[in-house]
């Protein structure tokens, strides 16, 4: 079922029955469930969802980053069915099926990296980086994982600790893992005016060698392009130069693209705007497989083979559905178009938004590639967080049909990461609107 790609507004936002489900909700579902937009979803499709009430959404969040090719996109669900009717459940590890197979081949083959390389399949980003933590620990016989300012890897125990920012994904859930440790991140923006990608690097190497010590790593974690941390771009240079001293001593290189990979960027992982960045381990998930849950680490065939059998795994992890899912994605995205496309929608982009920068001085840095592009705002004439010109355009968006996501260590990061399957119109639709939320700040 397709719904007509545009904006419509047939209540105010939060409508009378979303208000009702939201009071339904309130009784059943834990506070600590927390929602970014109070309207309860019907049906969705492309770039545009439809909630109870018959208000039509511009999805500017695609789920955080899961819906990259769209919503309902009829070769996924089409798949889905397929599958779905054949196998649900056997649990890989007990008796395969071949979809698993196939979405590990198609994995391996974009995966950036001149060498050979394996999977294996989970079921959230927080499992695959969890595994790859194991992975890493068991190639090298080593403990210690060091991670980033401003990274977020999940909410598992062991990834909480892992991110940067406490609240609300660690607060009161302690204690915490031991044996990681947190070094500064290049964050242009806040760096020292000129600082390079090689010197910020040269930083977190001087840190993390006196701190830990480069024969006691088993792994380095970081996002190529940081997603719950505000969109940063590291600078040139810096990936590079991490992967080099990581080679040199040894060390697993893993680049944590849950939310940048999977042709969110323009490419088919944001790992290859690094030129000489080659991870040894990538996590995916959220785009992998249109919306099911599927997640996977890749690299490395000599260390992904390090575990034994029996190691990796989960009941749920790869299941018949979401690998045919996954497949059904992958597939298309090989087809192409879907790069490009990611390509167009950063120019219209940052040609809309680099005009709204010069006109509202609020608007402190826009950065970003293809589709996973960010605004962070500022108390004008300083780089001051502006957190509160945040949710004020966020509750701005969502009361006139344009979903929005806030980010950032500071909160005072809009993020925007629609489906690439979404139009030109729709996208200057909701800059229009994201402009007069500007306007009354």
């Amino acid at each position: 079922m397709s719904l007509e790609q545009k904006r419509i507004l047939a209540t105010a936002i939060p409508g009378p029955l979303s208000t009702q489900m939201q009071e339904r909700r309130k009784q059943v579902i834990a506070a600590g469930v927390g929602t970014a937009l109070p309207v309860f979803i019907d049906h969705a499709h492309g770039a545009i969802m439809k909630d109870v009430d018959g208000n039509q959404l511009i999805d500017m969040g695609s789920g955080i980053g899961v819906v990259t090719i769209g919503h309902t996109n009829e070769k996924v669900v089409a798949a889905v069915q397929n599958q779905v009717a054949k196998l649900t459940h056997t649990l890989f590890t007990v008796a395969p099926y071949e979809p698993y197979v196939r979405v590990g081949e198609l994995l391996v083959k974009h995966a950036p990296g001149n060498f050979a390389k394996k999977a294996a399949f989970f079921t959230s980003g927080a499992e695959a980086v969890e595994n790859a933590v194991k992975i890493a620990r068991k190639a090298t016989g080593r403990t210690e994982v060091a991670v980033f300012d401003h990274a977020y890897h999940g909410r598992t125990n062991l990834t909480m600790s892992m991110n940067f920012k406490m609240h609300p994904y660690g607060t009161g859930f302690g204690p915490l893992a031991g044996s990681v440790h947190h070094a500064p991140m290049s964050y242009p923006f806040r760096d020292a005016e000129g600082m390079t990608g090689e010197e910020a690097a040269t930083r977190a190497i001087t840190y993390l060698e006196k701190r830990v010590g480069a024969t006691q790593l088993a792994a380095v974690f970081i996002e190529p392009i940081q997603g719950e941390g505000g969109f940063i771009v590291p600078a040139p240079g810096f990936l590079r130069t991490l992967s080099a001293w990581c080679r040199a001593n040894g060390i697993v290189m893993v680049a944590d693209e849950v939310q940048s990979g999977i042709a969110r960027t323009g490419k088919w992982f944001a790992s290859e705007w690094e030129e000489g960045f080659e991870p040894d381990l990538i996590t995916v998930a959220k785009g992998i497989a249109g919306g099911m849950p599927l997640s996977g680490v890749v690299g490395r065939a000599e260390i992904m083979d390090a575990s034994h059998a029996g190691g990796l795994g989960g009941t749920f992890g790869g299941s018949p559905t979401a690998t045919a899912a996954g497949v059904a994605v992958l597939e298309q995205i090989e087809e192409g178009g879907w790069l490009e496309r990611a390509l167009e929608i950063e120019q219209v982009l940052m040609g809309r938004l680099n005009d709204l920068k010069s006109q509202f001085p609020v608007i402190g840095d826009l950065r970003g590639k293809g589709a996973m592009i960010a605004i962070e705002l500022v108390v004008p004439g300083t780089k001051n967080p502006n957190a509160a010109a945040v949710d004020a355009l966020v509750k701005h968006c969502h009361s006139n049909g344009v979903l929005i996501l806030n980010a950032g260590t500071y909160n005072n990061v809009i993020r925007f990461l629609p489906p690439l399957a979404i139009t030109d119109e729709l996208l200057n639709d909701a800059m229009d609107v994201l402009a007069a939320g500007l306007a009354k700040l």
